[in-house]
This record gives structure tokens, C-alpha cells and sequence, in this order.
């Protein structure tokens, strides 16, 4: 198990999920963490990654690092997207292995699973049919990174496991509507039709998909969790075990902000995948399950971007 003064590297902690496990690893009294910004540390270079393992040495890393998007940014940054994220992951498996690192979390995706899979998603139903098409490159580079780990594990006795998070919103998410996911999108889009007193608000697609969120600060709470059971490293699924439509999520979001104009679905716009529900049995028996309901995190999550509006939509506005 970790102790509070090891040291501990995060990487991505700027971003949702690794800001969130900053926040609990220091609730939680650790006293040794080390990140670097991307202008600091390019994790794409590898000769710059093994020198930071070098100097750092550190004895658990959690990797939530990557180039993450929701459905336009993957359909149509396709290359950046593959490209990033097997570098990002490569590295810093790679460099974990040379240094000794105790144990590193990798951080998958439930897109990892094939498009029409059985619901809920089990962990072993990976590699068994088709990817989505719209995120393929995305959901490649995060397969190719749990068998990086599966097979270090194997051939180098390395201690690595990797956890595939449902759909992930919170604190410090991305807002911007070029490049996000499809909750934060919507909490903008429907905050700024409030502002503009507008009649309605139009939403990608036909508002039918099933979709599970998980609120950033549960999936933290669950990485520290799986990071302390040492004597598991199998790919496990994160998730809340709750599913709601795209409509329902609209209708939730427009509540919380308090938009009482009409919902116009875009039906031109992709859906993506049909459903997506994880299986979460395998984390439950191992002793976890989420405590954030959506409706509380929605509530949370819209006061967090009021309060800091001017840095959740500071690009591309």
C-alpha cells in the first residue's frame, strides 16, 4: 500500500482526472506528489519522459495523461488522436518499467469496448467486435496502453493495472463546445441560451443514446482505492451503474440551471454509440462503489464552472 510520504507522480494533473486525484491524495494526507506541466515535461518525447524517471525515481505513478475529446474532436482529429495518446502512454510505461516504479494506474476508456456490445460492458468483452467509428483511433491507443501494461506485467514482472472509466464530468472539465464531452457541452450550451433568454437550445443528435457518468471526484476516490489493492492488477471497470438518455440528461441539465426553454434535437448530427454501461461488478466485490447521484454532481459541477467561467470557456469561445 502507498505510504503518505512516498512519492508519487501524477501525470495530466491539470486536467479532470488528474486534478481530482491530486485533490484526494492530498486530502488523504500524501505529502510527496510530483507533476510537471506540458511545457515542462512533453510526455510525446521519450528521451525527456526517461530523463524525468531518471531524476524522480518515483514510486507510484497514475496516468491520466492523454488527448481526450467528445465526438467531433475524435471524428475529425483522428491522426492527433492515436498519435498523441500511444506516445503519451509508451513513454511513461516504458520509462515506469526502467525505474523500478512500485506500481503505475493507467487510465483507460469505456470506449475501449466494441460498439455493439452486450450490456452492461464486462471487462472481458474486450477485443471481441467492432470499435465505435467515430473515436476508433482514441479507443486504439487506449487498447494498445492496457496491453502495454498486461504484457510488462507478464514478460517483466512489473506491478501495472489499468481501469476503464464510464463517462467522466467534474471540476476543472473541458467547456469548450469544439472539443468536449457531451455533459459539460451541454451545461454550456444550455447556460448560455439562459443568458440569451433564447426559446430553445439545440443538441446534437436524437437525444435516444444511454449514457453512465461518473462524477471525477468518485472516480479518484476509486483510483486511490485500486492503486492500494496490490494484489490485483486485471483491467477494472469504474463506474456509477446508472444509465440515463441524452434527452434525460438535457432535461436534467436545464433544470439545474434553471432554462425553462425547448429542447430541439439536430438529428443530422451522429449519436454514437447506441449505449454505453459498464459491468462494475468486478470493482464492486473488490470493496468500492460510487456515492456522487448525478443531480447532486450536476448541481456541484454548475456552480464550479459559474464561479470560474472565465477560465472553463477560455479557448475557442
Amino acid at each position: 500500500m502507498m505510504n503518505k510520504t512516498d512519492k508519487i507522480y501524477i501525470a495530466g494533473h491539470r486536467g479532470l482526472v488528474g486534478s481530482a486525484i491530486i485533490r484526494a491524495l492530498q486530502k488523504a494526507g500524501f505529502t510527496n506528489l510530483v507533476y510537471r506541466t506540458h511545457a515542462e515535461l512533453d510526455l510525446t518525447q521519450q528521451q525527456k519522459v526517461n530523463d524525468f524517471f531518471a531524476h524522480e525515481k518515483p514510486d507510484y505513478v497514475f496516468l491520466a495523461a492523454a488527448k481526450v475529446g467528445g465526438i467531433h474532436a475524435n471524428n475529425v482529429y483522428r491522426g492527433d488522436f492515436i498519435y498523441e495518446n500511444l506516445m503519451v502512454q509508451s513513454n511513461v510505461i516504458e520509462a515506469a518499467r526502467r525505474h523500478q516504479t512500485k506500481r503505475l494506474l493507467f487510465l483507460g476508456s469505456s470506449c475501449i469496448y466494441p460498439r455493439d456490445c452486450a450490456q452492461p460492458m464486462r471487462e472481458e468483452y474486450l477485443l471481441t467486435g467492432t470499435l465505435e467509428q467515430t473515436n476508433e483511433p482514441y479507443a486504439i491507443a487506449k487498447i494498445a496502453g492496457i496491453k502495454q501494461c498486461e504484457a510488462y506485467n507478464s514478460q517483466f514482472g512489473t506491478d501495472f493495472v489499468s481501469v476503464m472509466p464510464t463517462n467522466l464530468y467534474g471540476q476543472n472539465d473541458n467547456f469548450n463546445l469544439e472539443t468536449s464531452h457531451v455533459l459539460p457541452a451541454l451545461l454550456r450550451k444550455v447556460h448560455e441560451a439562459k443568458l440569451a433568454k433564447s426559446p430553445n437550445v439545440t443538441i446534437w443528435g436524437t437525444g435516444t443514446p444511454l449514457r453512465e457518468f461518473l462524477h471525477v471526484d468518485d472516480m479518484a476516490a476509486a483510483c486511490l482505492f485500486v492503486m492500494d489493492k496490490t494484489d490485483f492488477n486485471a483491467i477494472v471497470n469504474i463506474g456509477s451503474g446508472q444509465e440515463v438518455s441524452i434527452r434525460e440528461l438535457a432535461e436534467l441539465i436545464c433544470n439545474v440551471v434553471g432554462f425553462d426553454g425547448k429542447i430541439v434535437f439536430d438529428a443530422t448530427k451522429p449519436d454514437g454509440t447506441p449505449r454505453k454501461l459498464l459491468d462494475t461488478s468486478r470493482l464492486t466485490n473488490l470493496g468500492w462503489k460510487a456515492q456522487i447521484k448525478l443531480e447532486e454532481g450536476l448541481k456541484q459541477t454548475y456552480a464550479w464552472f459559474i464561479e470560474n467561467n472565465h477560465v472553463a470557456v477560455a479557448s475557442l469561445v
